[in-house]
């Protein structure tokens, strides 16, 4: 993961406030705005960084400042991060989970319906513009990854690409690795640096940290993900004017991966 960039570092183009949603408007959320400067470009483009589950915002932000610096001269698009409710800046919970059992208040799908909300804001006080008269570019990790497919699926027309980074696959339950108590189990399979205590441990860590029932900073409830996204190819999604969104989808570098993971639980 990158270290963010200290403030005194960033552009001035970004910008940093919160925004009251207004379905929900006792909660505020943090975001980060570069207003765009290409003027010519029709649709506007905004492009929107979405965030894991253990990440926050501020791991955009080098990546926002890269984009600037580097498209300064000719223009770039207008860029956007923010947090969720839970998340980084964003230390209130979501109003909605008042009164809920604690970790189940809301789903991915309502965190859908909150981007678009925000989307709807930002652009009324940003760019002059609904979600529909944009171009919209997610940049997403993870669960946001979940989120930005979500979104594309549900209002389709404005997004125009999706750029998926170590996207979570909807459809598992994350017990990826073998099961040493199987029947099935041979121990033979396993690679010569890795014993059944070490493989049962690793299982244990992974199931801690990502099964879809574990309850999370953000309270967001996963535990549904796998039916609102049960497939990795379908339904197919619909951009501007009927065409498909480009799709990127990156893999995790596995060393760099282990590495973070590592320091994620502090063991490195």
């Amino acid at each position: 993961m990158a270290a963010p960039l200290p403030a005194s570092m960033l552009p001035l183009e970004l910008k940093h406030d919160t925004i009251a949603l207004i379905n929900k408007p006792t909660a505020s959320i943090h975001y980060t705005f570069a207003q765009g400067t290409d003027v010519w470009e029709c649709p506007r483009r905004l492009v929107v960084f979405v965030n894991g589950l253990v990440s926050d915002k501020s791991t955009w932000l080098p990546v926002m400042a890269g984009i600037i610096r580097k498209h300064r001269d000719i223009g770039f698009p207008s860029l956007l991060a923010y947090d969720r409710y839970g998340q980084g800046l964003t230390e209130v919970q979501d109003p909605q989970d008042l009164g809920r059992e604690r970790g189940r208040g809301h789903d991915v799908a309502d965190v859908v319906h909150d981007l678009h909300q925000l989307l709807v804001q930002m652009g009324e006080d940003k760019l002059e513009s609904t979600p529909e008269q944009l171009a919209l570019v997610f940049v997403a990790n993870s669960i946001g990854c979940v989120i930005a497919r979500l979104y594309a699926q549900w209002y389709q027309g404005s997004v125009v690409a999706l750029l998926l980074l170590d996207s979570m696959m909807s459809n598992s339950n994350f017990d990826w690795w073998p099961d040493p108590d199987s029947k099935d189990f041979d121990p033979e399979e396993l690679p010569a640096d890795v014993t059944i205590d070490v493989l049962r441990e690793q299982r244990a860590k992974f199931e801690a940290m990502f099964a879809p029932d574990v309850i999370n900073k953000e309270g967001l409830d996963r535990r549904n993900v796998a039916d609102l996204l049960p497939h990795s190819n379908r339904p197919s999604l619909s951009g501007p004017r009927g065409k498909r969104p480009l799709l990127i989808v990156v893999e995790h570098d596995p060393e760099q991966f282990a590495l973070e993971s590592l320091q994620i639980r502090g063991e490195q």
